[in-house]
């Protein structure tokens, strides 16, 4: 019965708390390694599902391809320097019509229909 009087002073003196030290970090340390991986699956996901969404169709005056019509013309108003202090940089700005040139690039593609392929080899 002696050696439960060791083992009670030792702990009444401290001698377990580097026990809960160790296993508190540990429980810290794991958490912050999962809540790091959830995060970078959500990343993946969101990124996944960004990727499968199609193009916009986007002029290089960054507005999209509805604001032009036919003929190419831009339809959208932006921000034009009329005025610019000694550094040249712009002080006052005017409204203008976009003056830019037709979208070129791919053409967003609609939908696409085709009859199924008939097998030849069961025709025979």
């Amino acid at each position: 019965m002696n050696w439960f009087w060791w083992i009670f002073v030792f702990f009444m003196v401290g001698g377990f708390s580097w026990i809960a030290d160790t296993g508190r970090t540990a429980l810290k340390t794991r958490h912050d390694r999962r809540m790091e991986r959830l995060k970078l699956a959500e990343k993946e996901r969101l990124a996944i599902a960004e990727s499968h969404k199609p193009p916009d169709a986007v002029c290089g005056c960054s507005h999209h391809l509805a604001k032009h019509d036919k003929s190419g013309k831009c339809h959208e108003d932006v921000q034009v320097p009329t005025e610019w202090d000694e550094e040249k940089k712009p002080v006052h700005f005017e409204l203008r019509q976009c003056n830019c040139q037709q979208y070129i690039g791919p053409q967003p593609l609609s939908k696409i229909y085709a009859d199924e392929l008939t097998e030849f080899d069961d025709l025979r």
